[in-house]
């Protein structure tokens, strides 16, 4: 194991995607267990970055302590009776956090969007079909909306860290709020093409 020396390193490590997320989840300042990184993620990245899975979130702390990014500071036992281990993130985990935002390249956004696909597919289905796909897209759009909103005011604290989460909060709420929008752009134009 790296010691916890705190010591910057030139270039990050070359982790996957999910590990520095998972590192960032913990430089808020709390140890978390598994468990708990998992339903932090559902909350917070859920909005702009994939979810890992539970898993997932296991293999990376395991990953993260090894590099002696994280360590264990203590168990919990849950309702279930379950032990969880909590992490905190060391002070060699936050350089080497800052380093990965600092020097690693950003990869490009993705957009996987199962209503615009099926649209895209529209020639092998019906036009009703096709309206209450991108429907029940534009509903989904404004509860996500709603959703940010709310995780947003449920966070807000005079926590400095929490400055940054808040922009990007906010900005889920205005994707979703153009994601909607873009919905019901999309069901004039489908209205459009029946007259057609």
């Amino acid at each position: 194991m790296i010691p916890d020396s705190g010591s910057p390193r030139s270039d990050p490590p070359d982790l996957p995607v999910n590990s520095w997320a998972i590192l960032g989840l913990l430089s808020f300042g709390h140890g978390l267990s598994g468990y708990q990184l998992r339903q932090w993620a559902g909350n917070i990245l859920g909005y702009f970055h994939s979810v890992p899975a539970m898993s997932q979130i296991y293999t990376e702390l395991k990953r993260l302590e090894a590099h002696g990014f994280v360590r264990p500071v203590g168990t919990d036992v849950g309702a279930d009776h379950r032990s969880r281990r909590r992490y905190v993130i060391t002070p060699i985990g936050r350089s080497a956090l800052s380093g990965w935002i600092r020097a690693s390249p950003v990869e490009p956004a993705t957009c996987r969007n199962g209503a615009l696909l099926r649209v895209w597919l529209g020639e092998h289905s019906d036009p009703a079909r096709l309206r209450e796909i991108m429907r029940e897209h534009r509903d989904r759009s404004e509860e996500m909306r709603t959703s940010a909103s709310r995780s947003r005011e449920d966070t807000e604290t005079p926590y400095v860290r929490h400055r940054y989460a808040d922009i990007v909060m906010r900005w889920a709420e205005r994707r979703y709020a153009a994601e909607r929008d873009i919905a019901d752009q999309m069901l004039s134009e489908l209205d459009a093409l029946d007259h057609d």
